[in-house]
């Protein structure tokens, strides 16, 4: 199995970015799993940016990105997104994607991450 995360770039501060992640795999269920993604910067812990379950109907944020990001998926696709809005510098950090939660925080697969740089 494996998740493959896109998207990352530069922005400025109050622009927008759209994070991709490819799910791929022999007998990859997709449709099944709730997605997630985090963020961590250097020198810090992970954080729990958001989750949607397995038939996107239910979404969860971290306070400081309520409003802000938008999580969605597209089963047929096998892809998770991850929609920036706003950005704020406070929001650079490395993007990862993950799949298959086990308990809030911890998921069974992770991909790579993604950099989001937002420049004031």
């Amino acid at each position: 199995v494996q998740l493959q995360a896109s998207g990352g770039g530069l922005v400025q501060a109050g622009g927008s970015l759209r994070l991709s992640c490819a799910a791929s795999g022999r007998a990859f269920r997709m449709y099944a799993m709730g997605m997630g993604w985090f963020r961590q910067v250097p020198g810090k812990e992970r954080e729990f940016v958001a989750h949607i379950n397995w038939g996107g109907d239910t979404t969860y944020y971290t306070d400081s990105v309520k409003g802000r990001f938008i999580i969605s998926r597209d089963n047929a696709k096998n892809t998770a997104y991850l929609q920036l809005n706003r950005l704020t510098v406070e929001d650079t950090a490395v993007y990862y994607c993950a799949a298959e939660m086990i308990r809030p925080g911890e998921y069974k697969y992770w991909g790579q991450g993604t950099q989001v740089t937002v420049s004031s």
